[in-house]
């Protein structure tokens, strides 16, 4: 039976385009934030102070993910707009529910220029030793973390 189904399927693939179409607009929508971290050669972290978080203004930069946007390119996005700062997005390194109905997802990034005019979403940028960082958002502290123990364990 379920061969059959698969068969008919295939043969007018549209039958199922109009329930598909249906099932996502009825699925829980979410907002993702993407951060970047960027070590330098010293170990230090790239914080930024943010304008528009006033109870925790240092952390990470990045921001939102545009609609149908790859999370790595708009983190590269995000770090051009904010610092000028190009950068070389290499791998996840962690994704976490924060809020109700959104998920931040963290990158390690390599720079490839140096930061450069910051815009008006911030006030200020510091490289900064892990053991001297302020105040940061939990996810923040933890992607920190998570990119400073895969350079001790080379994963």
């Amino acid at each position: 039976m379920i061969r059959q189904l698969a068969a008919v399927i295939r043969r007018f693939p549209s039958i199922i385009r109009i329930p598909y179409w249906f099932f996502r607009r009825l699925q829980t929508r979410y907002t993702i934030g993407v951060v970047g971290v960027i070590l330098d050669q010293r170990g230090g972290v790239l914080v930024v102070e943010h304008v528009l978080h006033p109870d925790i203004p240092w952390g990470l930069p990045g921001g939102w993910i545009g609609a149908d946007e790859d999370p790595a390119a708009a983190v590269a996005r995000e770090l051009k707009e904010e610092l000028q700062l190009a950068v070389k997005v290499i791998r996840v390194l962690h994704i976490r529910k924060s809020f109700p109905n959104h998920i931040d997802m963290s990158f390690l990034c390599e720079t490839q220029s140096a930061v450069g005019k910051l815009s008006c979403e911030l006030l200020d940028h510091s490289w900064l030793a892990p053991d001297d960082l302020p105040d940061l958002h939990c996810f923040h502290r933890e992607s920190i973390d998570i990119a400073l123990n895969c350079g001790r364990n080379g994963s």
